[in-house]
């Protein structure tokens, strides 16, 4: 997909001032890392990550050698599956005959737009019902592009049971199910680059059980202490992480193998592999302005460590709603807080790291709300396809 840069150009030109040199300095740590044979890791949530092209962006990013791993949540892996993006006509399920009882707020029911030529090799995999999503079809209704798979019939069926099939593949090669997914995912996801490039891709304990069976699967694939571990020694392996619109990171990049922040403390006196994250650059991607201010605070006044080391409440001693990954987050002397949309950030951020490494990125996203981004929203629906079956090698 090849791209225009000035509207990405255009972009950063937009930003306030105090983004600009704050983005600036993210760039440097990720470029400098880069140069010196450093990793660079991403922490993803879902939701806007996906919509904004951000993981399809990350994708392209791990293909080039930017990225060396990516934790991310089980409803990425479940869209991923399904091709990240797809287009669904939501129709009136009560006018299809299905129960109040089973249909989402709404009453609403998706039946996936799809080519002949896909909706052909689904139905070599299991029965599809093609009066059903005739009728769907014929029905007065909204078409949208929604996060792939999910809902949509038949595709999100069949993303149900093929996380099923790929568990047990997983459990017999005792693999996670994210790497065995890989294996047959577009190579313009997460999944599948990661694949390809023979990085980790996995799903973080925090964010486990979503996506429906796929959330099922990827947690009873491999046990949550070998899951911890093996998110442990990505992280251990980092220079730079990058969190993007993800909660719960506080139990990410400073879990139970983590001495630094003082959680692994008793998991290395017991002998086992434990990590820092010491000198570590970590970057966030946030739309909360709190999570600078708590930033701030510590910067002028240790006022966070303070509360630690007292035993005090944080959010009382700083009069600002204090979400725990802020906590982590504040005291790592080498944190960087890049606040604003991560539609905007991700793009612009790349954009320079293309710059800085001279490299040409294949793909790059835009914010969904803009033309640019309305086509590449587009270009996902049409061209990144749902896993597909294949032997394992």
């Amino acid at each position: 997909m090849k791209q225009n840069r000035k509207p990405i150009a255009l972009l950063h030109q937009s930003l306030p001032s105090e983004t600009k040199e704050t983005l600036a300095r993210a760039v440097a740590s990720i470029v400098s890392a880069k140069k010196k044979g450093g990793k660079v890791v991403v922490v993803t949530g879902s939701g806007p990550n996906l919509h904004e092209g951000v993981t399809t962006l990350i994708a392209e990013l791990i293909d080039k050698g930017i990225i060396d791993g990516v934790t991310t949540s089980s409803a990425v892996i479940a869209h991923e599956m399904g091709g990240v993006l797809d287009k669904v006509k939501r129709v009136d399920g009560k006018k299809l005959g299905f129960s109040l009882d089973i249909l989402p707020r709404g009453d609403i029911f998706e039946i996936t737009i799809m080519p002949d030529a896909l909706l052909e090799e689904l139905k070599k995999e299991m029965i599809i019902d093609s009066d059903l999503m005739q009728r769907g079809l014929a029905l007065d209704g909204d078409v949208i592009i929604k996060a792939a798979g999910n809902m949509g019939y038949p595709l999100g069926l069949r993303t149900e049971r093929l996380a099923r099939e790929l568990m047990s593949m997983a459990h017999s090669e005792g693999l996670p199910l994210e790497v065995v997914a890989g294996r047959g995912a577009d190579p313009r996801t997460m999944l599948g680059a990661a694949y390809k490039k023979g990085v980790p891709c996995l799903v973080t304990v925090p964010q486990l059980i979503g996506g429906g069976a796929v959330g099922i699967a990827v947690a009873d694939s491999i046990s949550i202490a070998r899951r911890t571990a093996l998110i442990g020694d990505m992280l251990a392996g980092a220079d730079v992480i990058i969190e993007s619109a993800v909660a719960l990171t506080q139990e990410i990049h400073d879990g139970p193998f983590e001495t630094y922040t003082g959680h692994g403390i008793w998991a290395d006196w017991e002998g086992y592999r434990t990590f820092s994250l010491r000198n570590k650059t970590l970057i966030r991607l946030d739309l909360d302005p709190n999570l600078k201010r708590a930033w701030e605070f510590e910067r002028q006044s240790s006022e966070v460590q303070k509360a630690i080391d007292k035993g005090l409440p944080k959010t009382k001693l700083m009069d600002i709603p204090f979400r725990m990954e802020m906590s982590g987050f504040a005291r790592l002397e080498n944190s960087i807080p890049l606040i604003g949309d991560i539609g905007v950030l991700w793009p612009v951020m790349a954009y320079r790291i293309e710059q800085e490494m001279d490299i040409e990125l294949d793909f790059m996203s835009c914010p969904q709300q803009t033309d640019e981004g309305k086509k590449m929203r587009e270009w996902i629906v049409e061209n990144i396809r749902p896993a597909r079956k294949m032997k394992s090698e």
